[in-house]
C-alpha cells in the first residue's frame, strides 16, 4: 500500500512539473534581439505573408511563451532554432527582407544580429 501511495504521489508531482522560465540573461538577450528586429525597418515573412517588425516581434513572443509552457529555453540560439526560424504549422522557413536586399532566412539574420548584440556589450 505504501509503495502504491508513493507511486501515485510521484506520478502527480511529475504531471504538475512546469517548465522553468527562461533564465533572465537569456531572456534579456532574446528581448534585445526582438527589439532589433522591431526597430530594423525590415519585413518578416511567415507562411507567404510579409509583416512589419512589430508584428514579427509579437508573433515570436507568443511562440516563446508557448515553448516556455512546455520546456525551458537554455540559450538564445535555442530560441532562434525552436521559435524564430520556421513556422511550426507549415514548416516553411521564416525570412527577413531589409530594404532592397534579397530576403534571407530568419535564422541567418537573427544569428548575425545576435552576434552584433554580443559584440556590442561592454
Amino acid at each position: 500500500m505504501k509503495r502504491l501511495l508513493l507511486s501515485l504521489v510521484a506520478a502527480c508531482l511529475c504531471n504538475l512539473a512546469v517548465a522553468a522560465p527562461t533564465p533572465a540573461p537569456v531572456r534579456a538577450e532574446i528581448d534585445a534581439l526582438l527589439a532589433k528586429l522591431q526597430a530594423s525597418g525590415c519585413q518578416f515573412n511567415r507562411n507567404g505573408s510579409w509583416y512589419n517588425g512589430t508584428d514579427a516581434r509579437n508573433h515570436l513572443l507568443r511562440k516563446l511563451e508557448y515553448i516556455e509552457g512546455k520546456s525551458t529555453i537554455q540559450n538564445t540560439e535555442q530560441f532562434i532554432a525552436m521559435a524564430a526560424s520556421k513556422s511550426s504549422s507549415s514548416g516553411k522557413p521564416y525570412q527577413v527582407k531589409c530594404g532592397n536586399e534579397p530576403a534571407v532566412d530568419s535564422q541567418a539574420w537573427l544569428t548575425r544580429t545576435l552576434t552584433s548584440i554580443r559584440t556590442a556589450k561592454p
